[in-house]
């Protein structure tokens, strides 16, 4: 077994069922023995955040490790972005780096690609993932294979991994997995009789469900945790779609000025609000209508468990969850859900079309198909997803990038097999929306929905004097046909409903449907989260 063979095993071990890359010069070595060994599917993409975007989405959906293949310099750095959303949020994404050879980096000559020094790379990565290692000692290589894998699962964030193109192919060891580290259950008991003993003492405790329950396979674990308690369920703007499966009793997504009065009000008044798994940042918090105090909150985040202040260290959630399951056998209290309801049967008009029909639309093709994995870029598309019926959902909530969702969408049907539903701003096309040129090759057959105001509508929401968010007309559904799908453009309720039934029949090609939005015209959740940002900064 060589050095390249050893790591793609263990990789496929550790949960990795597939490689997003491009290659280049420094990569072609290990990218020839990932095409020849066939231990993992390789998918080749267009641009390098593409890549990045397509192995985040494939973690968050499948819940295991999303790998990222790409080359030295000109193509790792193209990457750093997708990474970096990756590491703020939380998804276990590998990159797979080819590096200079060991004779190559002793030539004394500066080497293509490089930046300020050989290892300038490696360094800019330390900044966004949580391990990193170069592969410069096969001998030494399955033990430092089995760390970084095993921090990638267990923090769940990026990691990175460069192979010297002369290290490829020379014999190697098999990987042997690392164990996980013993956890002190004296210090486990103690936090969970002092979280039993806050949320039974709370008048109105509330457990907010956030990624890493989705990132750890927790969610029928937490839905079961939630029923015992007998405690409602928010998500985040962040952990929207978690338990969509499950039998949770959750009541809505929290998002302070910008969500539904009861669920706003459910959270902020909360003396006993559990974050699990959440996430504590802008997005999540910033737009609280009454300002939340994280002291008063129980958070288990990042291994660590907070009450008030001070911290259990070194408790992984899924053993807190495990060992709540274990401690909670009966409902300590009950409540009435009050489901957050969602808008069906649209008009089939000729009124023209504000992304809440869009929402409306999706409902209705879901009640009738069956739910479908949503991948959805930054914008008023990915706040128009917070009116459609829970389900499944990848998106960049947190860190806020664009140019996620076609790629993702890309990642999710890889990945798992089934057709994604992918909604994307024209601004945010315009940037990755080539990818699916490449849906041919693959058999991928997504259907993207792409809100076309021709305009960087959201930013216009905060400085709309500025000429810049101007986009102009970009006729994608022109372009579809070039790429292998099928294209249509829309401007009426009626004509939307019609291209929905059409493409939902529609099986092999990628069906794209360039909508046609009002300037000015924003979803319901957007109009209120301006409105409510727009308050508070008034009120500073």
């Amino acid at each position: 077994m060589n050095l390249t063979e050893s790591l793609l095993h263990s990789l496929k071990e550790h949960g990795a069922r597939q490689i997003f890359g491009i290659p280049g010069d420094f990569a072609l070595p290990f990218f020839r023995i990932i095409e020849q060994s066939k231990i993992l599917p390789l998918y080749t993409l267009s641009h390098e955040p593409g890549v990045g975007f397509a192995a985040d989405a494939s973690a968050r959906v499948t819940m295991s490790l999303g790998v990222a293949a790409v080359t030295y310099g000109a193509g790792a750095l193209n990457m750093v972005n997708a990474v970096a959303a990756a590491y703020s949020e939380k998804s276990p994404v590998v990159v797979l780096s080819g590096g200079p050879g060991k004779g190559e980096s002793r030539s004394g000559l500066l080497l293509h690609h490089q930046a300020k020094t050989l290892d300038s790379q490696l360094q800019m990565f330390k900044e966004i993932t949580c391990d990193q290692v170069k592969l410069d000692d096969a001998a030494r290589a399955p033990a430092d294979i089995a760390r970084v894998l095993a921090n990638c699962l267990r923090n769940s964030e990026p990691v990175y991994i460069e192979i010297p193109r002369d290290m490829v192919a020379l014999p190697c060891a098999p990987v042997i997995r690392q164990d996980d580290p013993e956890i002190d259950r004296d210090a486990l008991d103690a936090c969970v009789d002092e979280i039993l003993a806050r949320l039974s003492q709370a008048t109105s405790p509330v457990l907010m469900a956030g990624v890493e329950v989705r990132r750890f396979g927790l969610e029928e674990q937490v839905a079961l945790l939630a029923r015992r308690l007998g405690l409602p369920v928010v998500t985040s703007f962040m952990g929207r779609g978690l338990l969509a499966e499950h039998d949770a009793p959750l009541v809505g997504t929290y998002m302070g000025v910008a969500g539904l009065p009861e669920v706003t009000r459910l959270v902020e008044e909360s003396d006993g609000l559990f974050l699990l798994g959440e996430i504590v940042c802008d997005t999540n918090f910033a737009v609280s209508e009454t300002k939340i105090d994280m002291r008063k909150t129980i958070q288990a985040l990042d291994g660590q468990v907070t009450i008030g202040y001070h911290s259990y260290a070194q408790l992984p959630l899924a053993a807190l969850v495990e060992r709540m399951l274990e401690r909670v056998e009966v409902h300590e209290r009950s409540f009435a859900v009050v489901r957050q309801t969602f808008c069906y049967n649209l008009p089939a008009d000729e009124q023209c079309i504000a992304p809440t029909d869009i929402a409306t639309a999706v409902n209705d093709l879901m009640a009738r198909h069956g739910k479908m994995t949503i991948a959805s870029d930054m914008g008023d598309c990915l706040f128009t997803a917070m009116e459609i019926e829970q389900t499944a959902l990848v998106a960049p909530g947190y860190y806020a990038t664009m140019g996620y969702g076609v790629p993702a969408g890309l990642g999710v049907q890889a990945a798992t097999g089934e057709r994604p539903l992918i909604l994307v701003g024209d601004g945010a096309f315009q940037m990755t929306g080539w990818e699916l040129g490449n849906c041919r090759r693959y058999g991928w057959d997504p259907i993207v929905l792409v809100f076309n105001n021709e305009s960087w509508e959201m930013l216009r929401t905060f400085q709309p004097e500025s000429s810049f968010n101007d986009l102009g007309r970009w006729d994608f559904a022109q372009m579809a046909a070039g790429l292998g799908g099928d294209g249509v453009r829309v401007s009426t309720r009626g004509q939307l409903k019609a291209a929905l039934d059409k493409a939902v029949a529609t099986r092999g090609r990628f069906q794209l449907i360039d909508i046609s939005i009002p300037r000015g015209v924003l979803s319901t959740v957007l109009q209120r989260f301006v409105a409510g940002v727009k308050r508070i900064n008034a009120v500073k």
